[in-house]
């Protein structure tokens, strides 16, 4: 397919999708689903009996581990097969991300060493760096550690103070300076590191392990994720090879944010693990513990947390699923053997930067609501260590934070649209004029008979709502809209609710054609409950936002609009949630 073929990021807020067309856990394969098998037998039988060991951070035992991992292939899924690899497609290594989950702290050591640390070199690697490192990463005889963050520069990567300087000789860049909470730093091999030649260059390199001058701080005591090593690393003077430049001198930013987009959406696909993990610990524990003479999950509030946590999970699981379908479409317009190789896949992974913040900040805010969830059931016992619902607790609290904060995402969801928009890839504006003409008549209600009928219509006025109070923002505010960040961030929100909403509602029509309604009866009640929630909440955003834009009587008739778009009837989620949660206290686990 030809990129201007492929469908481009961003699109989903203004045009409608074919259900055929979308990513689902569904259309998974028999081959996907055994190496799933796989990789769910090597966290039993290798990780698990040895989960309180590597709690500990036992440095050992985790690197045997990963280089049993990468026996098995577990390493090597994203590298390709002439390095060594299996050269998967994204969708397959976003359910080995999950499937590992399980694994807890091992599953972040792996999850770095794959993701952020491996694929740099995958996508911007010389052939001569791919051949010297891929197959030893792939086989996890090395280990790799992605380095950007410093103390001073957290979210704003490009405020990076290491610098490189070439040596008089030329044959080497001296590296100066530190980065902080470093994962796998203390038995990584390979660093992906970041410096600015001159001071002024972003530029990253491939640093190695015992390079003279660069030294690995001790381990910082964590919250969570405990069994993950964390580190600062120093660099004075290091010599690093002019041959280990990944990629371009003063074109680091491309793969730095790049390769956190593939970070994001993988951090969505390890929350749908550990978000099923927590569903099932929370179900079983309900069923288990009496109260009041009965099992506290026959109690209609016990079972409503269940049935939140459940919609949270099928609402993730969709939006990680779609997202990794749309970015292996883009890959296979690159050309990997090309000598811009790297350059296409930045670009191809870069189409679906906004939907990949959109998977960062809703997987991981899910999966806190479940963790919390699933502590409170377990009572008091959720606060103990004994029980694994308090290690979940703890370990979700770090994915708002790593991967870019979820303050940080938030913002470059609309400033990324807003960027299409004005360079043409959306037609954003002539949308926001063709409502501007439609809200002008009549907008009398549809019958709502059909199947999900209502979720449609509902999702159609969450766009309009978008366009009309995201209209009203640019008119309002213009260029000053990017200083205005609570009303960026109201809008983040919203496109999150249509994109999630979307995704599900997509899922779901897939599953109804494919299966049929009764096989799709659970999936079709998750998504009406959760496009009734999502409304609720997309209408007080843009109250509040319309609220700061105008006052008085422009600000009556900019309510009056939102009212107007808003107007649907009303569902009984209490009585739906209630089947919901027999559906999980059933099968005491999450069910679809």
């Amino acid at each position: 397919m030809s990129p201007d073929k492929a469908p481009s990021g961003g699109r989903f807020v203004v045009d409608e999708t074919d259900p055929a067309a979308v990513v689902t856990p569904e259309d998974l394969t028999e081959e996907q689903r055994m190496m799933a098998d796989a990789a769910r037998a090597f966290v039993q039988g290798e990780i698990k009996p040895r989960d309180e060991q590597l709690e500990k951070l036992d440095y050992k035992l985790t690197v045997d581990l990963m280089r049993k991992a990468g026996e098995l292939g577990l390493l090597g899924a994203d590298v390709p097969e002439a390095y060594g690899g299996l050269g998967l497609d994204k969708v397959s290594t976003t359910l080995l991300a999950e499937t590992m989950a399980e694994a807890s702290s091992f599953a972040l050591s792996v999850g770095a060493h794959v993701g952020i640390g491996t694929l740099p070199i995958v996508f911007f690697g010389t052939p001569e760096q791919k051949a010297a490192y891929l197959p030893d990463l792939a086989a996890g005889t090395r280990i790799a550690s992605y380095c950007l963050t410093e103390p001073g520069s957290g979210s704003d990567a490009l405020g990076a103070r290491t610098t490189a300087r070439l040596t008089p000789d030329g044959t080497h860049y001296l590296l100066n300076g530190s980065k902080i909470y470093i994962t796998n730093a203390a038995f990584a091999d390979v660093f992906i590191v970041y410096a600015k030649v001159n001071g002024d260059h972003f530029t990253a390199f491939i640093v190695e392990r015992g390079t003279p001058g660069f030294t690995i701080g001790p381990e910082e005591k964590k919250m969570g994720i405990k069994g993950s090593s964390t580190c600062p690393l120093f660099f004075e003077d290091a010599p690093v090879p002019v041959s280990n430049v990944l990629g371009e001198v003063g074109k680091g930013h491309l793969i730095a944010f790049n390769i956190l987009n593939i970070g994001r959406f993988k951090l969505g696909a390890g929350c749908v693990g550990t978000a099923k993990e927590a569903i099932a610990l929370a179900a079983g524990y309900a069923a288990g513990r009496k109260q009041f003479g009965r099992p506290i999950a026959s109690f209609p509030l016990i079972g409503e947390k269940l049935a939140d946590m459940n919609i949270a999970a099928f609402v993730t699981e969709s939006i990680v699923y779609r997202t990794a379908g749309l970015i292996d479409e883009r890959l296979a317009t690159a050309d990997p053997n090309a000598p811009d190789a790297g350059a296409q896949a930045a670009k191809a992974i870069a189409e679906y930067a906004l939907e990949c913040s959109i998977v960062k900040v809703f997987a991981t805010e899910a999966l806190d609501l479940i963790a919390d969830e699933g502590v409170q059931i377990h009572g008091g016992y959720g606060y103990i260590q004994e029980y694994k619902i308090e290690r979940i607790y703890r370990d979700s609290r770090i994915n708002r934070i790593f991967e870019g904060t979820n303050e940080i995402n938030r913002m470059l969801i609309p400033g990324t649209l807003m960027k299409k928009a004005l360079k043409g890839d959306l037609p954003l504006l002539r949308k926001a004029r063709a409502l501007q003409e439609e809200l002008l008549q009549p907008m009398p209600l549809p019958s709502f008979d059909d199947t999900l009928s209502l979720e449609t219509f509902r999702l159609a006025q969450a766009k309009k709502t978008f366009l009309a109070v995201g209209g009203a923002a640019v008119q309002k505010l213009g260029l000053r809209l990017e200083q205005e960040q609570e009303v960026l961030v109201a809008l983040a929100d919203i496109m999150i609710g249509i994109y999630a909403m979307e995704s599900a509602l997509l899922r779901v029509r897939k599953l109804i054609a494919n299966s049929g309604e009764a096989r799709a009866e659970n999936a079709i009640q998750m998504t009406t409950v959760f496009v009734q929630n999502t409304l609720e909440k997309i209408e007080t955003l843009a109250k509040k936002t319309l609220a700061a834009l105008e006052q008085g009587d422009a600000l009556q008739v900019q309510l009056s609009v939102l009212k107007k778009l808003m107007r649907a009837p009303l569902v009984d989620t209490i009585t739906i949630k209630r089947s919901i949660a027999a559906r999980v206290k059933e099968a005491g686990r999450y069910v679809v």
